[in-house]
Parts: structure tokens; sequence; C-alpha cells
């Protein structure tokens, strides 16, 4: 026979069926690189707590609805899950791999926080033993009934399919015996927080001898996935309700679920073998073949007309359950690969950024002459973010980080205004500031706790004792001392405490001021897309910079406290003429102007209501001292009043009594004078009674003694004792307004704001920077913090290192497609 020459130049042809059988096995070989780059990805994602949006199946379903089985059925072999209850309280990740060299199956379990996998496990029985004895070692250290942290199984064989699922805790009506009763609404939370990510598909289970009116858990899926277009539903145990079925419609309108599902909804059915003895792989896998062709013999042979085998037939048998999942599964992988891929360079992206950054802290911890100008130039900054708040600012928010009255009052532990039993309701109170906003609303309240606070009643045995006593030492003068010392001693002793609480309340309003500095430092940051010097993590270093600023705001007080209680010690000594005083620095009234003066901003009325308001609280707040015009005066300090106390200057008799009436001790002195007492005496005796020229004008305001008296119906309007207190209320007045509009408000402005915009940076400069590098280093670098970084870093290097692989294994998945 003849060659023909044609014949051996012809290139070689494939017939069609190896054609598809070639294709068939490069598309095998592409899906099963692709599955397995997403296992390990997956294993690094669980490891490292990476949210990576990996496509999922997620098994749900109430408690002994059959998933433990399917989960089984789908392995292709037994480990008697369902003794040891497996996913009750803990999910279980099972990485399922078809391995065709895998006769038997290979078991391994990830270790806890690490993407390795242990060694093969090789008793299938032992593997409901792990996930027991690692379930309960996890939630008695987390001390819960449950947790949502998963264990990962992966099982190379050669019967199960390339499918991942993740088995939840199956839902209950009722905690078992020795469980917290809300371990129900803590399994169903997990299970809805594991179900609600958008990348997952659901895969719900439920008997078939529940109707789907009656479903328990149905509503609960539909509030994950309201349509159900990522739910597949499987109607588990479906032998147990063929035998109801006698007619086709009956079946077809059942396997349909119309009405219930929805029209685009088709639910599997799925029946498994029911004998639970001890039986071989190979018999559990016929056995499940089998229980799939005697359902279809009953539908096709049991049912009179049969069913309608083409529209339902896909959707019963484990047999056509599987292969859906495996196809839907490895149908998502291929959709989100570009995405996967992606987000993979991104974290790789992230991570380096993070490991660049861990790096440059571990180098930081031995440079310590950068650590000292980066700490330095962020203690600056704070201190000018401090000066900037007291200055006036309303970045950030004062709605958000500024305090009303009530709040400052409540927080900083302080209460009200001791010894006050008046509501002072500044203006503005209602308002929310910081800063110097707050800083004066505070003044301004101080102010009105003070003036509200007038002379206390004090006793006849007071009286006699201090009067006594002065006529015991000689001189005119034992009235007019009297109630100088009565008005000195209610001086200390109510306005002292008050001084205390102004000073602790100022400097909780600058103390809050260190969160905003923080605040306004971030923020200005962020805005300028810098980051502070990167002190962010030295959490060392911030808590002794807090402690220095607080310990700065505490030394303030202690000083002002001391400067204040010295001026009122001052206004309160024997040989301060406060009380002598007819009028001090342009009249009596003038202080009260200059105080409005100072407080001018605060007695605008800025909350909702404008002037009605403002007129509100000025007519119904009786500590807030009235504005001036031309015809109000303080008491005792007008033209009358004068006139009136020209009237009532008096000495004392050699032998005074309380209730010696005045006109008595008037005619003895005279008497007395008249004698050859001395011109010079006379006139001092006369400078030194000339503060009691409004006795009579108190008097007849107060009622006499009866303002402070006892029921005592003796007290006369004339009598000593009524002239003694009078006075004395006429002198804590004026001791009170010195103190508060000459001394204290200055004082507190100079001892507090002053110090925080001039000095705050050199004291936080001392007290952190001033030390040796030893010392220094303490606030950065702990005992044992070398070693928690270097493990960071480690855990940061094995996190890049997995994910560039994952990264490379997708960029090669994607080259193949």
């Amino acid at each position: 026979m003849a060659n023909n020459p044609n014949s051996l130049m012809a290139t070689p042809t494939k017939t069609p069926s190896e054609k598809s059988a070639s294709a068939s096995s490069m598309s095998r070989k592409h899906n099963s690189a692709r599955f397995e780059a997403y296992n390990r990805l997956q294993a690094a994602a669980v490891a490292f707590g990476e949210k990576v949006p990996i496509p999922e199946i997620v098994a749900l379903g109430g408690q002994s609805d059959g998933k433990s089985s399917l989960l089984e059925a789908l392995l292709g072999f037994r480990f008697n899950v369902r003794e040891v209850e497996m996913g009750t309280r803990r999910p279980l990740i099972l990485q399922m791999v078809h391995d065709p060299s895998a006769p038997d199956p290979r078991c391994r379990f990830q270790e806890e926080d690490s993407e390795e996998y242990g060694s093969p496990v090789v008793l299938a029985s032992a593997i409901a033993d792990i996930i027991k004895s690692r379930t309960e070692a996890l939630l008695k250290k987390t001390k819960t009934a449950v947790s949502s942290k998963p264990i990962v199984m992966r099982a190379e064989y050669a019967h199960c399919p390339n499918l991942t699922i993740i088995d939840t805790p199956g839902f209950v009506l009722k905690a078992k015996k020795g469980e917290p009763e809300t371990t129900p609404e803590e399994i169903l939370d997990m299970v809805k927080s594991l179900a609600s990510p958008p990348h997952r598909i659901l895969l719900f289970l439920q008997q078939s001898s529940v109707e789907w009116c009656s479903s328990l858990w149905l509503d609960s899926i539909r509030e994950i996935d309201p349509t159900f277009r990522r739910t597949i539903i499987v109607v588990s145990k479906f032998d147990n309700r063929l035998k109801e079925f006698s007619d086709r419609w009956e079946v077809d309108r059942y396997l349909s679920a119309s009405g219930y599902l929805g029209d685009n909804t088709r639910p599997f059915f799925v029946a498994l073998p029911k004998d639970k003895s001890t039986i071989s792989n190979d018999e559990f896998r016929r056995q499940i073949s089998q229980v799939d062709l005697e359902v279809l013999r009953h539908l096709r042979d049991g049912i009179k007309g049969g069913f309608d085998e083409e529209k339902f037939r896909p959707h019963i048998g484990f047999g056509c359950l599987r292969d859906y999942l495996e196809s839907e599964l490895h149908k998502r992988y291929k959709e989100a690969a570009p995405a996967t891929l992606a987000l993979l360079e991104q974290r790789c992206c992230e991570v380096t950024t993070e490991l660049g950054k861990m790096e440059s802290k571990i180098q930081a911890t031995s440079d310590i002459a950068h650590l000292r100008r980066s700490a330095m130039l962020y203690a600056a900054s704070i201190s000018n973010h401090v000066g900037a708040l007291i200055d006036g600012a309303a970045d950030p928010a004062p709605e958000q980080w500024g305090k009303t009255t009530m709040e400052e009052q409540s927080q900083s532990g302080l209460g009200g205004w001791p010894g006050v039993t008046a509501d002072i309701k500044p203006p503005n109170a209602t308002l929310r500031l910081y800063g110097g906003a707050a800083f004066e609303r505070v003044m301004h309240e101080f102010r009105c706790a003070a003036y509200s606070i007038e002379c206390p009643p004090v006793s006849r045995e007071k009286v006699a004792n201090i009067l006594l006593a002065h006529a015991g030492r000689g001189g005119g003068r034992g009235v007019t001392e009297a109630a100088a010392e009565i008005a000195r001693a209610a001086a200390r002793s109510w306005l002292a405490p008050l001084l205390d609480t102004a000073c602790d309340r100022l400097a909780f309003v600058l103390g809050n001021l260190y969160d905003l500095a923080l605040e306004r430092n971030h923020s200005r940051d962020s805005e300028y897309g810098r980051k502070s010097e990167k002190m962010d993590g030295y959490v060392g270093f911030h808590a002794a910079l807090r402690h220095a600023y607080n310990r700065f705001m505490k030394d303030l007080a202690k000083q002002c406290k001391q400067l204040v209680r010295h001026h009122l010690d001052s206004v309160t000594s024997p040989y301060s003429q406060v009380c002598y005083e007819n009028e001090f620095q342009g009249g009596f009234g003038s202080s009260a102007t200059s105080f409005y003066k100072s407080a001018g901003p605060f007695c605008v009325e800025l909350t909702d209501g404008g002037s009605a308001a403002h007129d509100e609280i000025m007519r119904d707040q009786e500590n807030i001292p009235p504005q001036r015009n031309g015809q109000q005066t303080t008491p005792g300090k007008g033209t009358e009043a004068r006139e009136a106390l020209r009237d009532s200057q008096m000495t004392v008799p050699e032998t005074p009594s309380p209730d010696q009436p005045c006109d008595a001790i008037l005619a003895g002195a005279k008497k007395d004078f008249g004698n050859g007492i001395d011109v010079g005496v006379r006139k001092r005796v006369s400078r030194l009674t000339g503060n009691s020229r409004n006795a009579d004008h108190m008097r007849v305001q107060n009622g006499g003694g009866l303002l402070f008296g006892t029921g005592d119906g003796g007290l006369r309007s004339g009598s000593a004792y009524s002239e003694i207190c009078s006075t004395a209320a006429h002198h804590f007045a004026r001791i009170r307004e010195v103190l508060v509009e000459r001394s204290v408000a200055s004082t507190l402005n100079s001892g507090f704001l002053t110090p925080c915009r001039d000095r705050l940076v050199l004291a936080l400069g001392l007290d952190l920077f001033a030390v040796n590098d030893e010392r220094f280093m303490d606030m950065f670098v702990a005992p044992g913090a070398i070693d928690v970084l270097q493990n960071e870093r480690q855990s940061l290097q094995k996190r890049q290192k997995i994910l560039q692989s994952c990264l490379n294994e997708f960029k090669s998945v994607a080259r193949a497609l």
C-alpha cells in the first residue's frame, strides 16, 4: 500500500469527546487551584482576624433540624458529631478538599490564633472529642456560654467535594441545664452576625414535618435576607413527609412552597440514612445514595400521577444539593476573584505600612534625642491648644465637648455652693461652655453665691461676751468693735468655703481642657495630613503627660486657695479698716458698678428666650446683685442712711449691757466726755464710731433684734444687741464686697489663667524632660516593652508573608481565568 504523502504532513486532531474531556479536566484544575487559594486565604483571615469578604456558605437551622447529619454526608464519613453537639456553642469552619489520592479522610485542625494546621487526626471518632475540648476550653477562658470565634477543620478526602461550610450553633428555645437563661438570645444574635455579611450564602435547614406558616426560624432568616436572594433552603428528613401524599397535586403544591417562599425560591428536599450503627465509610455513602433512589422511586411510583419531574427533580435528593452547593460556591469564587485580588493588594500595602511603623518605633527606642524632640514638640502643641481654648475657641464643637453649669457641678463632685440655700442659676447656665467662657461663668456664679449669703444670726451670749470684754479694756467703742468682730467671724466662717469651692470648680474647668486639647490637636493633624510627631502609640508618655497636666492644675488650685485665703484674712483682720470706712474708691456703689462691668458678658442671657429669659432670671434670682441706677444704693450707703448714722453715734458706758437702751448708753458717754475727757480721745471716739451712722436705718429695716431673734419679746428696737446685729450685717456686706470685687476676681484670673498661658509648657517640660535618659525612657520603654514590640513585628511579618503568598496565588488564578 502506497503511503499518502499528505498523511505524513497531517496535524493530529482530537475527537469531540477528547476535547470535552480535556476542557473538563482543565476546568477542574482551575477550580481546584481557585478553591485552594480561597482556603488558604480563609485560614489566614481566621488566624489574623482579617475582614476579607470571601464567599462562604453558612449553615443555619434549629437544633435537631439535621445540620450535623448533612455535614457528615458532605464529608462522606461519620465522626459521631451529634453525640457531642459539635456546633451548638461555637462555629465550625469545614474546609472540604477533594483529593483523589486520599482514600481515607485526612483531617487537621488549625491551631488557635495561628494559620498553621496541626498534625492529621487518625481516628474519625477523635474529631468530635477535639471539637468538644476546644469549645469548652475557650468558653471557660472567656467565661461565656457561646463564642463567635470559629474552629477550623480541613478534611482532605477522595469522596468529598471542594466545599467550605461554616456550621453555626443551632437555634434553641430554652437554655440547657447549667447555662445562662440568655443563651438562646446569645446564639441567635451570634448567628445573625455571622450570616449578615452580604458575601455569605445562607444554607437554611428545616424539618419536613414543620409547616412553612408555623416555622420558628424562617422569620429570623427573613430579617437577614428578606428576599432569600442569597439563601438556599433545605427541607430535611423529607422521607418522613412522603407518606402523607397520595396525589400528584398534593406533592407538587408542597414542593413548590408557593405563597410562603416566593416564586423564585426553590427549596431542596433531602433525606439521609437513619441507621446510626457503626458502619464503614463506603457503606455510609452507599446508604446515602440508596435513600436518594428510594425517595425518587416513591415519588414516581408511590404517588398517583407521580410529580412534576421536570420542574422539581433537580431539587430532590442529597446528590443534587451537594452538586449545587459545589457549583454555586465556585461560581461565587470566580465572580469574587477580581475584588478579592484588589483587596489583597490593599491589605498587603497596609500591613507593609504597619510593619514600617513598627520598625520605626523599635528603632526610636534607641534614638533618645529624637524621642525627646518629638515629645517636647507634642507637649508644646498641647499647651498651645490649651491657651487657645482659654482665650476663646469654638473648636471642637461645644455642643459635644462643653458642659452646662449643672454638669460641671455633678461631674466635679463638688455639688452646690457650701452654705448657700438659694438656687444659684447664673445667666447662660444651660449653655455648653468650655475654656475661658466656662471660667468666666464660674466666676459669675461665685459672685452670685457670695452675694446670696447674709450675716448669720448671733446669739445674745456671743454679743455679751464680746461687748463686756471690750468694756474691760476701756474706751468708748465697745458696740462698734463688737459688731466688727461678729462680721469678721461670719465672713471667715461663711466665705472661706465659697472661696475653696470656687478654686476647685475653676481647676475642674481648666482640667477638662486637656482632653479638648488632644481632640483639637488630632483634628488639626487630620486636616493637614500629619501625625503629631508620631506619638500616638506611646501610652506611657501620654499617661505621664496627662498626670503632669493634672498636677499642674492641682498646684494652681492650691496656690490660689492660699492667695484668696490671705485676702480673706486681710479684710477680716482686726487691723483692717474695711469695717470703719464709709466709702472706698469712689463710693461703695462704684464697686458694684465695676462688678457689672467685669461680669458684663454674663449679664447678657444667651440661652433660648432672649431678653425675656434674662428678665425672668433677674426678677427671680435674689442672689444676683441688682443693677444700680441713680436711685438704687446699697443699704447703709444712701443719703438717708448716712443721716441716720450720724444720729446714732454712741460711746460705750463703763459697764455696758446688751439690753441697755442706746439712749442710756449715749447719755453715759456724753457725761463721761463732759468730765474732762481729752479732746483727742473725743475725736478718736467720734471717728471710730462714725461707722454706725446707719444703725437706725438698719434697725428699722430689720425690725431690731427680731431679725436674729430668739422669740424674746424683751428685745427693744433701741437695745445695744439689735444695734450690734444690724451694724454687723452692714460690716459683713462691706467685707464681702471688698473681698469679691477688689481681691478675688483679679487673684483668680492671675492665679489660674496667666500661668496656663505663660507657664504651662515650661511646667510640663520640667516635669517630663528635666530628667536623665533612663527616667525619660521609662515613659516609652516599660519593662518587657521591647519584647512586646518585637513580637508584634514578628506577627506582622508573618501576616505580610501569608497575605503576599495569597496575593501571588490569586494573581496566578486570575491569569488562568
